[in-house]
């Protein structure tokens, strides 16, 4: 027999505020805004756990890095010229003569700025005492408006001189810490040029085998990232090069011009800081004024620092464009941040791989991704209108 409840029984009770969503299950309760900030949130996540494992990876063998990293430097340099040594020879020939052209200039520029150093040491010698003495004099009697005497100049001296003594036993742990380092720099150094042996006499072969070990569906795709990354690190890499030489032919012209002292090593240092985006030929500049100072004077110093500048803005806005055109298109924020990013991570080798590395990813994301069409300038700015009440009643959905 069926037993009937009572009216009361059969309807459910409403608890006060509740409010009763569609029977499509909890997700269709969620607002779009927060499923859709979900979505990418966690595809956020996933992405960054990547990459902190590429680079934990990448920490655990930097020596190995470093050196495949230099390879192609090596490999995007010399390509051009062993390639032309190899219209008329074999290429494992091409390869050696191309080297050895490379290992030739190098080692005469560094004979070249030893030889300067050397035959100008002693007159170099004398500038420097009596630069010294007209800063000191500047500091106990010039304009500023404070003083320093040269009993203060001595007691500072004095007290480094005291700090040296207290700290000897840590500075000399600290150099033969070092001495692996040298170690592994020469290390390096003789893994690099090995590698670029072969990346210059079977590059082609080597990528080719690698493509086959792929399955034949994602080949194409490897076969435009690698092209795009490459075109776009060996133009960064050759025009890099011929940046920081015409820099340094400049840097030498104007200081043989002021007539400031080791001209010659100094361009070189100034063609060195050049490979280092935004902090290197500053820096380089610094030490530029610094001798001018104490070999020639604040006037010519002055002039060095304008000088050097204005390199550095013939740089930015005629030799950039002009050498490297499209292959590195990055906004000079993008450039600051990789640089800092990878100054904090790496020293001064993470600031200078950091933009080739961004700028082949890139390059990579750039040739692999289709856009959608881009948004009117109108669009932009109507975006920003503020909501009218009226817009925000047509906005919401039917709650039928």
């Amino acid at each position: 027999m069926e037993v009937v409840r009572p009216m009361a029984e059969q309807i459910p009770r409403r608890v006060a505020g509740q409010r009763h969503g569609p029977t499509g299950g909890s997700e269709e309760n969620v607002p779009r805004w927060l499923r859709t900030s979900a979505g990418t949130t966690w595809r956020l996540l996933v992405l960054l756990v990547g990459v902190g494992v590429v680079f934990y990876a990448t920490s655990q063998v930097k020596l190995l890095f470093i050196a495949v990293f230099i390879g192609l430097v090596l490999t995007a340099v010399l390509r051009p010229l062993v390639d032309f040594y190899a219209k008329v020879m074999p290429r494992a020939l091409a390869t050696a003569l191309g080297l050895l052209s490379g290992f030739l200039v190098f080692s005469g520029l560094i004979f070249y700025v030893a030889y300067s150093v050397a035959n100008q040491w002693s007159a170099l010698s004398k500038q420097f005492g009596e630069g010294i003495d007209q800063i000191v004099d500047f500091l106990e009697d010039g304009p500023l408006p404070f003083t320093i005497t040269n009993d203060q100049i001595g007691e500072w001296i004095d007290t480094g001189r005291q700090w040296i003594q207290d700290h000897a036993g840590d500075i000399a742990g600290q150099a033969a810490s070092q001495a692996g380092s040298v170690v592994e720099v020469f290390t390096a150094m003789a893994l690099a040029l090995f590698c670029a042996i072969f990346f210059l006499a079977k590059g082609k072969d080597m990528w080719t085998w690698f493509l086959n070990q792929l399955p034949s569906r994602v080949r194409r795709t490897w076969l435009t990232a690698g092209g795009a990354g490459w075109y776009t690190f060996s133009g960064y890499t050759r025009g890099t090069v011929i940046i920081a030489v015409t820099d340094g032919i400049l840097a030498a012209v104007l200081l043989t011009i002021v007539g400031v002292p080791l001209a010659a090593p100094l361009a070189v240092l100034v063609m060195i800081g050049a490979f280092i985006p935004l902090i290197g030929a500053p820096a380089a500049m610094v030490v530029a004024m610094i001798v001018a100072l104490a070999a020639n004077g604040p006037i010519q110093a002055a002039i060095v620092g304008l000088g050097i500048a204005a390199i550095g803005q013939f740089e930015g806005h005629v030799l950039q464009p002009l050498v490297m055109g499209k292959q590195v298109s990055l906004h000079p924020v993008v450039v600051a941040l990789a640089v800092t990013a990878g100054t904090l991570s790496a020293g001064i080798l993470g600031a200078v791989i950091a933009v080739p590395l961004v700028s082949v990813v890139w390059a990579v994301y750039s040739r692999l991704h289709t856009p959608d069409p881009p948004m009117a300038d109108e669009e932009v700015e109507g975006s920003a209108a503020p909501v009218t009440e009226r817009d925000d009643q047509e906005s919401e959905p039917d709650p039928a």
